[in-house]
């Protein structure tokens, strides 16, 4: 197979299983729907506002109508953080999320107290709209930064879309939050008797820990610790991957549970769910066709074999090396040998750096390092780096 592109088709990648990583570990039973149906007691929509010139959809609301829904929120640790970060963070019941307003094609993002104003305004119309406290509406966006929001365009489109909304609107809110995604990253599932949905965007400006990507999750399932759940499926997930290593201004994750199934969410399907949406988005990193997973092990700790992996996953020179299927393991120990400057680390060889899959047909590399300096272990999931990523990212705004 010579890519990721060659399995893209009009609905995006939804001709695939939805579990299709050598790296997920799929639930034991589980039943794929259709990614436009919402868990009981959700419904979702979306409009074109003209934030985006090309007429596609570019603002999405998300509703759950069970007033005791559980949530956690997760919001990009960026000092430069939009201001729909700030309202989150200063404004939002993160525990008791009823609804979400998201746009594409404008992150709101170094607006200033303008900027901050309109996330603020733009929330609280969504909130009227439904009837809801304006405090349990999370507000996302994504897009160009710095440039101010038009926002007569958002707030007479708010009224429209909350009347629309429906029970099977998870692919239209999928679409509406893409940005420069070849494809959407959604899914439907049904596990123990419990659904799950997710939508997620995400292609450019990735780095572990702080990944520029938006994700909504909703589940019918019991979730007494929603933060803890999601805390832990995210460090699995989203905080492993990099496609360019540039720190977000906006990335958001949400997670609602209306609990109308009356059983507990299975173990181990939230993780599984986002850890393929993480793959899906290194996949998708601007003109990728290959991922790549670095494990370093052997380190002295943890937060060490964070480092190395990390260093090695940004390297341009392994990324172009997975592009042209060069298994050239030198470079993984140059990358190596940078992260732990001035430490004396032994000669590293082929017989401690794998990197064989490197020339490989797989669309998937599995690369390794084994250090000898003490038990620590991590891992980080990359993306090759094309041509493609140059211009998109040299074009962005022209």
């Amino acid at each position: 197979m010579s890519g990721f592109g060659d399995i893209v088709g009009g609905n995006g990648r939804d001709s695939r299983p939805f579990f299709n990583s050598r790296w997920v570990e799929a639930p034991v039973d589980f039943e794929e729907l259709d990614p436009s149906v919402l868990p009981r007691g959700f419904r979702a929509g979306a409009v074109h506002c003209g934030l985006k010139d090309d007429g596609g959809t570019d603002l999405g609301l998300l509703v759950c109508d069970e007033p005791e829904v559980a949530s956690s929120v997760l919001l990009t640790r960026n000092a430069a953080a939009a201001a729909p970060i700030r309202v989150c963070r200063d404004h939002l019941k993160q525990g008791s999320v009823r609804a979400a307003i998201v746009n594409s094609g404008n992150a709101n993002a170094a607006t200033g107290e303008q900027g901050l104003a309109d996330a603020l305004a733009m929330r609280d119309a969504a909130g009227i709209a439904l009837g809801l406290d304006t405090e349990t509406v999370a507000v996302a966006e994504t897009g160009v930064i710095g440039v101010p929001m038009e926002m007569d365009r958002v707030l007479s489109a708010i009224d429209g879309l909350a009347e629309g909304l429906g029970e099977c609107g998870g692919i239209e809110f999928s679409e509406a939050i893409m940005t420069t995604d070849k494809w959407p990253k959604r899914c439907t599932l049904k596990s123990g008797g419990v659904t799950i949905s997710a939508q997620a965007k995400g292609a450019g400006m990735i780095e572990p820990d702080f990944a520029t990507m938006l994700c909504f999750v909703q589940t019918d399932a019991i979730v007494s610790r929603p933060e803890e759940a999601l805390r832990r499926a995210v460090d699995a997930s989203f905080e492993r991957i990099t496609v360019d290593g540039q720190m977000s201004t906006n990335d958001t994750v949400v997670l609602q549970a209306s609990a109308t199934s009356g059983l507990d969410l299975p173990d181990g399907l939230l993780d599984a769910v986002l850890l393929q949406l993480a793959l899906e988005i290194v996949a998708d990193g601007e003109g990728a066709t290959r991922v790549g997973r670095i494990e370093v092990t052997g380190a002295a700790d943890g937060e060490e074999a964070e480092l190395v992996a990390r260093q090695i996953a940004n390297s341009p020179l392994v990324k172009t090396a997975l592009l042209g299927r060069d298994p050239n393991w030198g470079r993984i120990a140059q990358a190596a040998g940078a992260a732990l400057a001035g430490s004396d680390i032994g000669e590293l060889g082929p017989d401690v750096i794998s990197a064989d899959e490197l020339a490989g047909e797989q669309r998937e590399a599995e690369l390794g390092l084994k250090l000898d300096r003490g038990e620590g272990r991590a891992h980080v999931y990359f993306s090759d780096l094309t041509h493609e990523y140059i211009v998109i990212n040299a074009e962005y705004t022209t």
